[in-house]
């Protein structure tokens, strides 16, 4: 399977570095024109626009982030090419979802969403069927993980000293609102009740380390509630070590005779 990455942040290098180390790197990486002029030791060729990537590829992989998706994913899907994104939250835009709907039939390909920093969405797809009732998802983070979000506008992160709520609305409020930090909102709300009926809490927390996310969701199959604490990236705090687990898994199950 030939490989490209957008990217060459945090995720984008953990997932080329675990490919390397399967013994299949990426064939090319997907940059901002400017990073072309860059020192290239990765041994992928490195291009600026989809139209330059090399014809022969089977698969993209979406590191980068909103805007990248929204710049790039349609042109991808378009050309035939299968895409695994974990900007899950950019899908919060109906009109973006329809473009990349549009393109995927077109091409004849499929956008894969990685799970990201949050698990549980197996079970959350096998209530939906039965139908569900309810949905909440809270995320909770220190103060310093909100740091250029709408939480500085609305709360004093330097001055708290217990939980403090800083949103409460709907998932796609949330997505829209926080590109940066509701990507897994997002992610709870396309495997259950949908953008709209996902209720969403975020939380500044001067008394926790990690990122903690919790599911509750209630239906036709009983309840259950989710709760895992992440860890970023030894290189970048702001990164979800899951979330970039999450592709070189997407990827392990595209590769698989056998998978779940």
């Amino acid at each position: 399977m030939k490989i490209g990455i957008i990217g060459e942040g945090a995720i984008g290098r953990y997932v080329a570095d675990k490919l390397r180390e399967g013994g299949n790197g990426p064939h090319a990486i997907l940059v901002r024109p400017a990073r072309l002029s860059e020192p290239n030791d990765t041994g992928a060729a490195r291009v600026s626009s989809v139209g330059n990537l090399p014809p022969d590829l089977d698969l993209m992989v979406d590191c980068a982030g909103h805007a990248a998706l929204i710049d790039h994913g349609a042109a991808i899907l378009e050309r035939g090419i299968d895409l695994i994104t974990v900007s899950l939250g950019a899908l919060a835009d109906a009109a973006l979802e329809q473009r990349l709907t549009d393109a995927a039939r077109a091409g004849g390909a499929q956008l894969h969403l990685a799970s990201g920093a949050i698990g549980a969405l197996d079970c959350m797809q096998a209530a939906r069927v039965g139908g569900l009732t309810e949905v909440i998802y809270t995320g909770r983070k220190p103060p310093n993980g909100w740091r250029g979000s709408p939480a500085e506008d609305r709360i004093d992160l330097d001055g708290l000293t217990s939980a403090t709520t800083h949103f409460d609305g709907t998932a796609r409020q949330a997505a829209t609102e926080y590109p940066k930090n509701a990507n897994v909102a997002a992610a709870v709300a396309i495997a259950g009740m949908g953008f709209d009926a996902t209720k969403a809490r975020l939380i500044a927390d001067p008394d926790v380390t990690a990122n903690i996310h919790e599911i509750e969701a209630k239906g036709a199959f009983g309840s259950f509630t989710f709760r895992i604490e992440g860890k970023a990236l030894p290189d970048n705090p702001r990164s979800s070590a899951l979330a970039a687990m999450s592709v070189i898994s997407a990827i392990e199950r595209r590769r698989a005779a056998i998978t779940t």
